[in-house]
């Protein structure tokens, strides 16, 4: 059930279905645009939603799918069904042409596997398109739609006589044109011409009494009439005669034609419901590739469950104007099913309730819907809304009387496959009377077990959100600092209406807003000043949180470093250890045999003084040859000095902190303190506490030399120590951002990382479609997703890497 009657019209879909109309080839698809309605049916509106994911497929995929000749010849087989009706040679024209893409698009589906389109596909198999009556009208009618002259041998027969008739008429003109011309009554440049079906000369008016013959007609001034010679009379008497034969014999051909035709006309009108059919659900496709629609997960229960979900008609607005819209997430689920969104004027709660609607609407009319891949979809048998101004003066309705009428249908209503939207609840009246009103019908609408959105300034709805289960509190999120509205919804807290800080940027008096603050009472100043210092704190400690992630991973990934380091240190410890023993095994072995050797010559020569002196001075050189330790120069580590630089810190300016050793770089100065980038991280240090130094002292600090080339292979320890997952590159233009990414991979897949993060800010969102383009082409790149809204969203691109 869908209520009011202007649901249509109050959400925008009236607006989509007249893009729809546009973008249809033909009437045919265009009679399925206005049949367009929300369906009550899960299994229908999934069928209807997978129809048109297939035809986007087959667009986006860009198949050899008929694009042209989309005619409504429905009128035509009407006519045909009735018995002695006969078609018209442009009307068979027509049929032929649209047949002709029938069978175009049945060949498609024959030629594509069963499971690449499932419905589309199975729907192609029950249209007939018999090949009898295509090849009756295509012996009768040529492709410029034209009656063949083999059509009949009557037909054939008669032309040719008429060709003959008309040939011999020509020359016989021709001669009296020349004798006309010869004789001056004519001048140079004119020609035969036909007037009334009747091929005549035109004459100069003041000769015409010089030329036998019938006067046809003449021309507007009157200087020129056009005569038919009385020599060429009974000839085009013939041609007339032939001329009315041939229309009686194609007359008759085409009746008998349309009689052939007539059997096969209830199969004709299903193949012409199928052309409009493809012609509406290509409409449909194209108008999802202007949106970035997608066909999500849908489940037969109701719930909300939405990632970037844009505005229909604001993200095709926006689109013109190389705008981007901001998009919505937005969840509703058994315990939290019921959103109070609260926050500023003109802060962008009535488009996120209508986005709500519109999304929801359209996708149970069988279309795709603009939200981000993640997304899933719910199903709901109603739609209630209570947007904008219902008075009436005919029925003596004012707005508020206009608001209590949809409530009371609400009320009545409403159960637990229903999702409702109101705008602006409870105004119209004494806010304190309409408060509790609206409270009290909101604590009925919590019972029906109903999902729904209401956008509210009431303080008492917000409080009874946050104590009742089955509501949850929402915000439009706000810049309290700059006072600019952000159009972001956020689920979990209330906000603030910014009612006093927007009056007084406005201009209005101090003493004025001073005033209403006394008047409003302590408490509720105290109640919108907190909601103020939480919206400011929160968006704080998320820069906070960007910060503490990055520190986090950079330490795991140290860690991990580490550990690994560790584990090569010992393995290189054990195996140097090994090849130590073996040596020494074998020196002992040598030794021993020496010795042995040494023994039987003492023994041999029996202790003669010369030769035994001999073989003890070999076993000295032996011991000192293999036993004799080498000297380790160890070289004294340099002591670090840190040149001093005169003037001011500014952006730009190399530091070091005073007592450490750390040295880094100054990215922008905010009072008294100071942005320090020192590696991949980033900190706000006082000023009194850093020490201007040189750029010699910088680069030899971090290490920022020119790369020498070597012949040796790469150092992966080396790579393993100097590499960071995190890849900022905010400002880089195209070809210099690109070939920090192609490094940046590189190095990420020798050394086996799983994720990275590349961050690329937000903007327009150039460089994270390129960057994001640009990685579709690594085949190791599994996926890739946006941040954690608090640690930058859109403008960090997560990317995960095959293992």
């Amino acid at each position: 059930m869908l209520y009011p009657n202007t649901l249509e019209q109050k959400l925008g879909f009236d607006k989509l279905r007249e893009r729809l109309k546009e973008a249809c080839i033909s009437p045919l698809g265009q009679n399925f645009v206005e049949k367009i309605k929300f369906s009550e049916n899960f299994g229908l509106v999934e069928k209807l939603v997978s129809q048109t994911a297939e035809m986007q497929k087959i667009m986006q995929i860009g198949e050899n799918f008929p694009s042209q000749n989309y005619i409504d010849a429905t009128s035509y087989l009407r006519r045909a069904a009735i018995e002695g009706m006969l078609l018209t040679q442009q009307e068979f024209s027509d049929i032929k042409v649209s047949l002709l893409t029938i069978r175009l698009c049945l060949r498609f589906f024959e030629n594509e596997e069963p499971e690449a389109y499932p419905i589309l596909g199975e729907y192609a198999k029950t249209i007939r398109v018999e090949k009898p009556i295509t090849d009756a009208i295509d012996r009768i009618i040529d492709d410029r739609g034209q009656i063949r002259d083999s059509a009949s041998s009557e037909l054939s027969r008669i032309r040719k006589r008429l060709i003959s008739e008309q040939s011999g008429i020509r020359k016989m003109l021709d001669t009296i044109l020349k004798s006309a011309r010869s004789n001056g009554w004519i001048g140079d440049d004119v020609s035969l011409t036909v007037r009334n079906g009747r091929m005549v000369i035109p004459v100069a008016a003041e000769h015409k009494r010089k030329l036998r013959g019938f006067i046809h007609d003449e021309s507007a001034t009157g200087q020129t009439v056009f005569i038919e010679p009385t020599d060429v009379f009974e000839s085009n008497n013939e041609i007339r005669e032939l001329e009315y034969e041939e229309r009686r014999e194609i007359n008759r051909i085409l009746l008998e034609l349309t009689a052939q035709l007539r059997p096969y006309v209830p199969d004709l009108q299903k193949a012409y419901g199928f052309l409009g059919l493809m012609d509406f659900l290509r409409a449909k496709a194209k108008l999802a590739a202007e949106m970035s629609a997608i066909n999500p997960p849908f489940f037969n229960k109701q719930f909300i469950d939405w990632r970037d979900a844009r505005h229909p008609l604001l993200h095709l607005s926006f689109q013109k104007q190389g705008k981007k819209v901001v998009p919505l997430n937005i969840t509703l689920q058994e315990k939290e099913r019921i959103l109070i969104v609260s926050g500023p004027n003109a802060g962008g709660k009535s488009v996120s309730l209508k986005t709500v609607g519109l999304i929801q609407y359209m996708f149970q009319c069988g279309l795709l819907v603009p939200v981000a891949e993640g997304s899933t979809m719910g199903f709901f048998q109603n739609i209630f809304i209570d947007i904008g101004d219902e008075q009436s003066l005919e029925n003596d309705l004012s707005t508020y009387s206009s608001h209590l009428t949809n409530m009371r249908h609400f009320l009545a209503m409403a159960n637990r496959r229903t999702l409702f939207l109101i705008d602006e609840f409870g105004t119209g009246t004494e806010p304190g009377l309409g408060g509790a009103i609206a409270e009290a019908i909101l604590e009925n609408l919590t019972k029906s077990g109903a999902y729904g959105v209401i956008n509210t300034h009431y303080t008492n709805l917000k409080v009874l959100a946050d104590k009742t289960e089955g509501l949850v509190n929402g915000a439009m999120r706000f810049d309290g600092e700059h006072l600019e509205p952000l159009y972001q919804l956020e689920i979990g807290r209330p906000g603030s209406s910014f009612a006093f800080e927007i009056a007084s940027k406005i201009g209005l008096p101090n003493a004025v807003v001073d005033r209403a603050k006394e008047k409003l009472g302590t408490q509720q100043v105290n109640f919108e000043k907190l909601l103020k210092e939480l919206d400011i704190e929160r968006r704080v400690f998320a820069e906070k949180n960007i910060e503490v992630g990055i520190k986090e991973r950079k330490l795991t990934k140290q860690l991990a470093d580490y550990t690994s380091l560790k584990e090569n240190l010992e393995n290189n410890e054990k195996k140097i250890v090994n090849e130590a023993k073996q040596k020494a095994k074998n020196l002992i072995s040598d030794a021993n045999q020496l010795i042995e050797n040494t023994i039987r010559e003492i023994k041999e020569n029996k202790a003669e003084k010369e030769k035994t002196k001999t073989v003890r001075v070999e076993l000295e050189n032996f011991g000192k040859k293999n036993l004799e330790l080498e000297q380790v120069v160890e070289t004294a580590p340099a002591e670090e000095v840190f040149e001093p630089e005169a003037g001011d810190i500014t952006p730009g300016s190399y530091v070091r902190i005073l007592g450490q050793t750390a040295i880094g770089e100054v990215i922008g100065l905010r009072g008294k303190d100071a942005e320090v980038r020192i590696g991949d991280l980033k900190s706000t240090i006082k000023l009194n506490r850093l020490e201007k130094v040189s750029n010699k002292t910088y680069k030899a600090a971090t290490g920022e030399k020119k790369l020498k080339t070597s012949a040796k292979g790469v150092d992966l320890n080396e790579r393993m120590l100097n590499f960071s997952f995190n890849l900022d590159m905010r400002g880089k233009r195209g070809e210099e951002a690109l070939g920090l990414v192609d490094q940046f991979m590189d190095n990420a897949i020798m050394l086996g990382y799983d994720e990275l993060r590349i961050v690329h800010g937000k903007g327009d969102g150039i460089l994270r479609t390129l960057v994001r383009n640009h990685l579709r082409g690594y085949a190791q790149v599994s996926g890739m997703q946006d941040e954690h809204p608090d640690r930058g969203g859109a403008g960090v691109t997560i990317v995960k890497l095959k293992c």
